[in-house]
């Protein structure tokens, strides 16, 4: 869809006034995508992703007909973007739970540390999400009356692990979450899944913790990483269903059940029930690394599962990181299925009973697009930075963003002058104006396309051996590298330009005196995962920095 974004939630707390000597303007910053699959939902359809881009490790709630979904966001701030839907399928979101700096710092941290997995939950009257972040203090939850926010600052809980979720029963509570086993490790990955009760009146945990799960399904053939556990009641069972086998292409989600909450737990014989790690690699158009799913049932009965996945344009090569996917729950003696032994997601498939919401029409050939004029007071909720910010960077103001000074890119002591967007498509256009006027050697203002703190890329006015110019640098787990340059022929804006299509990039530019394409195909397949590592996707948006 196509829409002028309304102002929406400031990159908190961070001021009116951007800090710097030579500051960077930028006006209008518009993106648009397509889909590489070119697959479209026909009538009474959906389409996969549901969330497309860097939009990992859903879960999911629903409170009468309203449904609201939770994502991880790592190092970025503001942090943990909550969805709403009414349809299960077309989703808005209405808020970070994570917006003021003063709720969790991330100094220091790469961007693949801080918040994990979280799980949205609801009792009494209040919404509960609990997390991990990987670098603080661990876990701890945050609590709302209205799921758009304002967001508690976090309580702190004191167990080991990662990716809590809450089981309420009646009045009471408990958290299931993956911790060390309570042996010596067998083997790399050994991990297992613990059960304590929860008083959530006081915010603390009580009694034993219970161990319910050692390893996974099966102990005797090692498997890796069981996690993002969550468990529901259904027709006198206990369900526990918990991702295995790692984030990357052995992915996969199993199920056990109980008929006590505290076990013992007995995995489903037909387990896995939702993986594509046995598919043919070379197949067209591959969703892999599905798992990490959440069951949830409607209020007409019928059972769904949001989950991550992750569409590779070449072999295990993606820029855009994991996206959020939805499938049907199918129940068979007692059992769920998500997806039977070797089916492929679909791209399209049959939409939930329920009433559809409308989708705007597109103005535009793309699947995707939108345009920020920057002519409020404040950035759109769905603009991210690096790291928790401890000083103003920034400014919108008079249709312009200011951009102050910060660290420079890589440098995880500090946060740099940067703000994003998700890149959200393979196939994508992105394009901003700049105004800015380098007086030293190094500085520079234009786009960055951020994967990590040490795989980037930036595209735009920099000054060089004492010239302006137009330039291309690039990181890739290396030092810094000046792809290529030309010479601004007069001050003034230059409007910059990058055009992706899976690993490759052109960079185009317009303005001061001159235009051209800078370069016209670049290899980026170092902003994919599997070169950069990490749990995260590529942002893409304005960078200034002067010394």
């Amino acid at each position: 869809m196509i829409r002028k974004l309304a102002t929406g939630l400031v990159l908190a707390a961070l001021g009116s006034t951007a800090l710097a000597a030579t500051p960077a303007y930028f006006t209008r910053f518009s993106y648009e995508g397509r889909a590489q699959e070119q697959v479209k939902a026909g009538p009474g359809e959906y389409q996969n992703p549901i969330l497309s881009g860097y939009y990992p490790d859903p879960s999911i709630l629903r409170v009468g007909d309203d449904y609201y979904l939770v994502n991880s966001s790592f190092a970025h701030f503001p942090g943990l973007p909550i969805f709403h839907s009414k349809d299960l399928v077309n989703w808005t979101q209405i808020a970070n739970a994570i917006d003021r700096p003063t709720q969790l710092d991330f100094t220091g941290m790469r961007t693949s540390q801080a918040v994990f997995a979280p799980d949205i939950s609801y009792h009494d009257g209040t919404f509960y999400i609990v997390n991990t972040c990987v670098g603080c203090r661990d876990n701890f939850f945050i609590t709302a009356k209205n799921p758009a926010g304002p967001w508690s600052d976090p309580t702190w809980l004191p167990f080991e692990g990662i990716d809590p979720s809450i089981y309420w029963e009646g009045d009471k509570a408990y958290i299931v979450n993956n911790r060390a086993p309570n042996e010596p490790p067998r083997y790399d990955g050994h991990r297992a899944i613990w059960i304590q009760e929860f008083d959530w009146r006081s915010g603390k945990m009580v009694g034993p913790s219970t161990q319910i799960v050692n390893g996974g399904v099966d102990i005797s053939k090692k498997p890796v990483w069981i996690e993002g556990p969550h468990i529901f009641r259904k027709d006198g069972w206990y369900y526990l269903t918990a991702a295995e086998g790692g984030t990357s292409v052995n992915h996969s989600q199993v199920v056990f059940r109980s008929k006590a909450l505290l076990g013992p737990y007995v995995p489903f014989e037909g387990n896995p029930i939702l993986t594509q790690r046995d598919l043919d690699p070379a197949r067209p158009n591959p969703i892999t690394s599905a798992g990490h799913a959440e069951l949830i049932q409607t209020q007409n009965g019928d059972w769904w599962a949001p989950f991550l996945a992750v569409r590779p344009y070449a072999d295990d090569f993606y820029n855009i990181g994991r996206e959020t996917f939805l499938l049907p729950v199918i129940w068979k003696d007692g059992w769920p299925m998500i997806l039977p032994k070797g089916q492929t997601i679909p791209f399209a498939a049959k939409a939930p009973n329920l009433p559809a919401q409308p989708r705007p029409k597109l103005p535009t050939s793309g699947d995707f697009a939108y345009v920020d004029e920057f002519d409020g007071d404040r950035l759109a909720m769905q603009w991210i930075g690096v790291r928790t910010p401890k000083q103003p960077f920034y400014a919108v103001k008079g249709g312009e963003l200011e951009l102050g000074s910060g660290a420079k890119l890589g440098d995880i002591s500090g946060v740099p002058a940067f703000v994003g967007r998700r890149q959200q498509h393979h196939v994508a256009t992105v394009s901003t104006t700049v105004r800015f006027a380098a007086t030293k050697d190094g500085d520079r203002a234009g786009l960055a396309a951020i994967q990590s703190d040490m795989s980037w890329l930036f595209f735009g006015i920099a000054r060089i051996d004492g010239k302006p110019m137009i330039a291309l640098y690039t990181r890739a787990k290396g030092p810094e590298q000046l792809v290529a340059s030309a010479p601004l022929g007069a001050a003034g804006p230059v409007t910059l330009t990058i055009r992706a299509d899976g690993g490759r990039m052109a960079f185009d530019y317009a303005g001061a005196g001159g235009k051209g394409t800078l370069e016209a195909d670049l290899d980026v397949r170092f902003l994919s995962t599997h070169e950069a590592g990490g749990f995260v996707g590529t942002i893409i948006g304005p960078y200034a920095w002067s010394q």
